[in-house]
């Protein structure tokens, strides 16, 4: 058996990012930029005003305060988006808007606060100084600053950037889709009517619902029989115009396992045994003249999950450009479990709150690799090294999210809020 890092870094070596395509901007939110992006304009691209108030000359307005204040006419009003060119006259104002374009001649803005906000002549109570409360063109970005290097991915902030700065297209790895199949005779899919042996398709709803977790496309979901035929013609099919290819089930040691039967010698596919629990058979290899990554997982559901996290996620971010780290947090055991000798477990746990406000965990559902009930129940896998015997409690574990960490925070933050209230009550009635 090879350790999980061993394999996990062969995976890693072998992936490379999608081809690069240029999308319009709006289609490129989630996507990693393959260069660096520049801007094309000044911005702002002309001189605005910061606040609402008056556009002036702050000669005009040079000495006035509170106990001095002076009365200038207001020649008209600037509103945001306006088109026409307009000249400020010595002595006088324009009542202008945030945004709008400082007129010809204004050096400065007099705050709406510090006025008397009448629309044809203002009573103005504070001096302004040259350049005050004026956004100069190009104070933002020049042409050919950079905006976004290399290697971002594309969020909410870099797109309005982006379109802010004249960018329309965008050079980034294209989206990976992802291919999910799951092999067995015995599978039914969702809402089919079950004979006597058979049993649902779990496999594939859920690992095309982590792939949709990770942030990818599934472009295909399906079922294949235990035929070595029917599976070299669907993964033959899949590697025209797939991503990823993720299969579970067929990878074993039996006498149906056709998925590893049909791969076997296959480019540079590989099937191992992991040094791991749940998840031990694996397989991975990059297929077809397009060098698709193909990962065989296991067919027990935990075990496939188990592995999609372990194994395929870091895979979908280093083939999307990403860079990827598993983010681990420590928690304190309050329940202890036993541990398979010589193999990393992952084993389900759910998530608390000790009484010091530390995070704590406890195994949840059974051992078996097939029981599903107590993965629906998992707020995390707690990582357990292949060295240790066994989890007592009071032990320090590492634990990696299966729902999202926020998500938890949450829950816990309630029962935190609740506990207090109880505890509040309590005190209530044992004073009375």
């Amino acid at each position: 058996m090879i350790p999980v890092e061993e394999h996990l870094e062969d995976i890693l070596s072998r992936v490379r990012p999608t081809r690069e395509a240029w999308l319009p901007l709006e289609r490129a939110y989630g996507l990693v930029t393959t260069q660096p992006l520049v801007s094309e304009v000044d911005l702002p691209r002309f001189d605005n005003s910061a606040m609402d108030g008056y556009a002036v000359r702050a000669a005009d307005v040079e000495g006035i305060d509170a106990e001095k204040p002076k009365n200038i006419k207001v020649q008209g009003d600037i509103p945001a988006g306006d088109t026409e060119h307009r000249v400020l006259e010595p002595g006088m104002a324009w009542r202008i808007m945030t945004g709008a374009p400082i007129p010809e001649g204004a050096d400065a803005v007099v705050p709406v606060e510090d006025t008397d906000d009448r629309p044809r002549e203002t009573q103005i109570r504070k001096a302004a100084e040259s350049g005050a409360h004026i956004r100069p063109a190009g104070g933002d970005l020049r042409v050919g600053d950079l905006i976004v290097p290399a290697g971002t991915t594309i969020g909410p902030s870099q797109v309005a950037a982006l379109a802010s700065a004249g960018v329309t297209t965008v050079p980034v790895y294209s989206p990976v889709r992802v291919v999910v199949l799951s092999t067995g005779d015995e599978l039914v899919p969702v809402g089919e009517p079950l004979k006597a042996g058979q049993i649902v398709d779990s496999n594939g709803p859920m690992l095309a619902a982590a792939v949709r977790d990770a942030g990818y496309t599934t472009v295909h979901v399906g079922h294949v029989s235990d035929d070595e035929k029917s599976v070299k013609k669907a993964i033959d099919h899949h590697l025209s115009h797939a991503d990823v290819i993720i299969t579970s089930g067929g990878v074993s040691k039996g006498a149906y396992d056709a998925v590893k039967a049909v791969l076997t010698g296959q480019g540079n596919m590989k099937f191992s045994e992991v040094a791991m629990q749940p998840g031990k058979p694996q397989g991975f290899g990059v297929l077809g003249k397009r060098k698709i990554p193909v990962f065989t997982l296991p067919g027990n559901p935990v075990s496939a999950l188990v592995s999609f996290e372990v194994f395929v996620r870091p895979a979908l971010e280093r083939r999307a450009g990403r860079r990827f780290r598993a983010v681990r947090r420590e928690a304190i055991v309050l329940e202890g479990w036993n541990t398979p000798a010589g193999k990393e477990q992952y084993a389900r746990v759910t998530v608390e709150l000790d009484t010091t406000g530390a995070y704590a965990v406890r195994p949840v559902g059974g051992g078996g690799s097939h029981m599903v009930a107590g993965l629906a129940n998992a707020d995390a896998l707690a990582v357990v090294p292949a060295d240790v015997e066994e989890v007592e409690v009071g032990a320090v574990v590492e634990v990696l999210e299966l729902r999202p960490w926020g998500v938890i925070e949450a829950r816990l933050n309630a029962q935190r809020v609740q506990d207090e209230l109880e505890r509040a009550g309590g005190r209530r009635r044992h004073r009375g």
